[in-house]
């Protein structure tokens, strides 16, 4: 049985998205996050050495790291669906958003993440300190090179209704995790485009069934 170890509010939401659009049978092996650290359980390092999520077993296969999750799910599963045609231009969109997503979007969030949460854990005496510091690094640093992502997102929207084309693929369902932790933490306004593709894949049953599987989906700010 196709498995995914699924960590509540992290990546492997999108997977259960994906699976849930394919209409694989699969289960759900549920984890769930320190509420101080926000790191994963300790239990997820027996399914892979880096204890991250999210990860999938599919018979002797244990698979980490979404992209390659999606494309192997696609690959084994899709029959054709969610992926453009080889050698076509669509497809060239399609593999670059598909390694975008965790390459270029999620660094810049991850940094955005990490900045918001630094005062919290310093002591009393210095937190006035470090939070200006963090404060300064977001405005100079961080949220000018966020805008430029927001706004190109928003321009590759305008030339397709997707981010690989006219149909939904795999592509978009890697792209659905930086721009709602964009929408969640950004503190930047996603433009029109942008907030539409959130309201289109919010509004699929895949995706609605998918967080019924998962349970709740709300990211960190």
């Amino acid at each position: 049985m196709l498995t995914v170890h699924h960590l509540n509010n992290s990546r492997s939401q999108r997977v259960l998205w994906l699976l849930e659009e394919l209409g694989c049978e699969y289960q759900v092996v549920r984890y769930t996050r320190d509420p101080g650290t926000l790191l994963a359980p300790p239990e997820l390092k027996r399914i892979h050495p880096l204890g991250k999520s999210p990860v999938i077993t599919d018979g002797p296969h244990t698979l980490a790291e979404s992209g390659a999750i999606i494309e192997y799910l696609i690959d084994r599963y899709g029959s054709g669906r969610l992926r453009p045609p080889a050698g076509s231009a669509e497809r060239l969109r399609y593999t670059y958003w598909l390694h975008y997503a965790e390459g270029s979007a999620m660094p810049l969030l991850l940094l955005k993440l990490v900045f918001l949460r630094l005062p919290r854990p310093v002591p009393a005496l210095i937190r006035p300190i470090v939070r200006a510091v963090a404060r300064r690094a977001q405005q100079s640093l961080i949220d000018p090179q966020l805008k430029t992502h927001i706004d190109y997102w928003e321009d590759e929207l305008g030339k397709s209704t997707w981010f690989a084309g006219e149909e939904l693929t795999g592509a978009d369902v890697q792209m659905s995790f930086p721009l709602e932790a964009a929408a969640a933490r950004a503190g930047i306004a996603l433009g029109p485009r942008a907030s539409g593709f959130l309201e289109r894949i919010h509004a699929r049953p895949a995706y609605r069934r998918a967080l019924a599987a998962g349970g709740e989906f709300k990211l960190a700010r």
